[in-house]
């Protein structure tokens, strides 16, 4: 697939407050470490679907980007509608497995577009 024409569209998810808590984590990050996540986002959108190193499904729906940072590793939690990526909840991976906390978040946030899409 071409560079200039991905398959997938990214997005983030929006709260109904408005907020994009992806888009706010990034911002949070250094410099380098938001350049290496973009480009493995714009990996994902150009190829999908992918599989491992870089994307692993975690249930029905639900995908994790697995992106190794400089010194830390960084998990994107999302889901496709479609053609667009929803970019639902991002951090840096602390133990070997998704703590569950972040897989709720992102399972609150994937049903809360399911309803809104409704």
């Amino acid at each position: 697939m071409d560079r200039n024409n991905p398959t997938l569209k990214a997005r983030f998810f929006r709260t109904e407050a408005g907020n994009e808590p992806v888009r706010e984590w990034l911002a949070s990050l250094q410099r380098t470490d938001k350049y290496l996540i973009g480009t493995e986002i714009k990996t994902i959108q150009i190829g999908w679907p992918l599989g491992m190193p870089l994307v692993r499904k975690l249930e029905n729906g639900l995908w994790e980007a697995r992106i190794n940072l400089t010194n830390r590793i960084a998990r994107i939690l999302f889901t496709v509608d479609g053609n667009t990526m929803i970019l639902l909840h991002g951090f840096i991976k602390k133990s070997l497995k998704t703590p569950a906390p972040d897989l709720a978040t992102a399972r609150r946030r994937k049903t809360a577009l399911e309803r809104h899409a409704q």
